[in-house]
């Protein structure tokens, strides 16, 4: 068992870590690879883009975040990085929608995103039991303790690792150009973080809402079915453009 040094405000300073990673981040593959696909999202979304993205990602995270922690035997709001994603999602397809905009426009956000969980995962880690992101009890080698003396699944670790993989198969992709990353890569990654955050989720306390499901099961549901049917559309729209 690893004992994990913890203190509540860690939270908020790989938060700040996260975000400033995300953005240089950002700021570098726009200038390395995603220029153009940035540039076309500004001229076809609009200023209300922005907006709308912001709305919705907050009211999704603070929103399912604290619908999960209500349901507790103490009570408490919160918010929720995978609510966040689903609520970002539908306020900014909602807008597409309204501006007949087709095809993904989340290209330049798919690096930052990820860097940001895996960074900002591990403050989860160090915030310990007060975050209430923990896992269940295990006896594996690598389970941590968080000050109660019992060992838990170190969930946290375990979607930082796998975001992870995927930024390293995702930058990989933006350097050889692969067509995937700039056209279908939000969509790719939406499905790959629903997969990993839905098995995750076996392994930590929350209450369940359906059979054994629990809430965030069932946004990662919603969240990996949609970017299986953009893709399929997406694919689809490619095929039909060819002559």
């Amino acid at each position: 068992m690893i004992l994990v040094p913890t203190a509540p405000a860690a939270h908020l300073a790989f938060d700040l870590a996260a975000w400033a990673a995300g953005l240089g981040l950002g700021l570098v593959l726009y200038r390395w690879r995603l220029r153009e696909a940035t540039q076309r999202l500004a001229v076809s979304t609009g200023p209300g883009y922005v907006a709308a993205l912001a709305v919705g990602a907050v009211a999704g995270a603070w929103a399912a975040g604290s619908l999960n922690t209500l349901q507790g035997p103490s009570p408490a709001l919160s918010h929720s990085i995978v609510g966040a994603l689903v609520g970002a999602i539908a306020a900014v397809e909602a807008y597409k929608l309204a501006r007949r905009v087709k095809g993904s426009t989340g290209a330049v956000f798919v690096g930052p995103f990820a860097l940001g969980a895996v960074i900002g995962r591990w403050g989860c880690l160090f915030a310990g039991l007060p975050d209430r992101t923990y896992g269940t009890p295990t006896s594996l080698p690598w389970a941590v303790d968080l000050g109660d003396r019992v060992g838990r699944h170190p969930v946290q670790v375990y979607e930082s690792l796998a975001m992870a993989a995927f930024l390293a198969v995702f930058l990989i992709g933006l350097k050889r150009r692969s067509d995937w990353t700039i056209r279908r890569g939000f969509y790719v990654m939406c499905v790959w973080y629903a997969a990993q955050r839905f098995a995750w989720e076996f392994f930590k306390p929350y209450p369940p809402v359906l059979g054994p499901l629990n809430l965030f099961h069932l946004l990662c549901l919603a969240l990996g079915t949609y970017g299986l049917v953009f893709l399929a559309l997406d694919r689809r729209r490619e095929r039909l453009a060819r002559p």
